[in-house]
């Protein structure tokens, strides 16, 4: 389903483990936490607070 960004609490660069929070997303009227499902730097951001996402698109790379 799609949904809009609400935040993003990582930046280019940081370094996360497997479930931390990556960004935050509201679908359905709900506020949902998305997780890194890996350890790693982050890479890459490739939305912005605001956007609207389609279901499975890319949010960000980590490496």
């Amino acid at each position: 389903m799609p949904g809009k960004i609400l935040s993003i609490t990582v930046k280019v660069g940081d370094v996360v483990s497997r479930g931390d929070t990556v960004c935050t997303l509201e679908a359905m009227k709900m506020e949902m936490p998305i997780s890194s499902m890996e350890a790693g730097t982050v890479r890459a951001i490739h939305v912005n607070v605001g956007d609207t996402v389609a279901y499975d698109a890319p949010l960000i790379s980590i490496g």
